[in-house]
């Protein structure tokens, strides 16, 4: 009896293991990728701002700081939709990874429930044999103490 508890244990854990091992490592590709998003957004959008800080520092004349205006403007708007779209492709990103985990989870919890109806079943079809064995068992002990035959 031991044993087998024992082994019903030993399973739920590797099954536990196994389970938190794929979800960690969906997590870290997923960070990875969050993390590289961000990075390339940053270097794109820092190029772009110190290309016109160049620009600026060049600047000598009030002409020259009338065209530098729309630029900066343009910049700054850039920056800002790109910001954005970063923030949504990382929002996205972690939706897909949650629904994944979801699936795992949901995943987990059916094979469970399996496993549970199943040793039900199989514990309700012991309980009836030996329910079967004991009755068989007392009338045949009661046929004997009467003094009737068994069937």
């Amino acid at each position: 009896m031991y044993a087998q508890f024992n082994e019903q244990f030993a399973a739920a854990t590797r099954q536990f293991a196994d389970t938190a091992a794929r979800i960690n490592r969906l997590t870290l590709e997923n960070a990875e990728a969050i993390f590289g998003l961000q990075l390339a957004a940053i270097e794109e959008r820092s190029t772009a701002t110190f290309a016109f800080l160049g620009q600026a520092a060049q600047v000598r004349d009030l002409d020259g700081a009338k065209t530098l205006f729309p630029k900066g403007a343009q910049i700054v708007r850039e920056n800002v939709e790109k910001s954005v779209t970063t923030g949504q492709d990382v929002l996205g990103r972690l939706v897909k990874v949650q629904e994944s985990v979801a699936q795992i989870a949901k995943g987990q919890f059916e094979a469970a429930t399996r496993s549970a109806n199943d040793t039900v079943k199989q514990a309700q079809e012991q309980f009836a044999q030996a329910t079967k064995g004991a009755t068989q068992a007392t009338e045949q002990a009661t046929n004997a103490a009467t003094g009737k035959s068994s069937k």
